[in-house]
């Protein structure tokens, strides 16, 4: 079974927000493996970043360097 990181309902206001008039609950079962996926990415790149930099704090500049590098 999944972590419940991300709720499933958070998954379909985010789709319908996008223009989506129904979401199934497989999409959305999906769509939170994807996202959970990547943030977990990037938030061990942004650990990494703040440790390389001396620090113990992940900083939002950490975050978005993750961030952009995984586009």
């Amino acid at each position: 079974m999944s972590k419940r990181l991300i709720p499933l309902a958070s998954m379909e206001q985010i789709l319908k927000q996008q223009g989506a008039e129904r979401v199934s609950d497989k999409a959305k079962t999906e769509f939170k493996k994807v996202l959970e996926e990547k943030a977990e990415e990037i938030a061990k790149d942004s650990i990494k970043y703040a440790l390389h930099a001396g620090r113990k704090t992940v900083k939002s500049a950490d975050i978005k360097l993750a961030a952009k590098e995984r586009t």
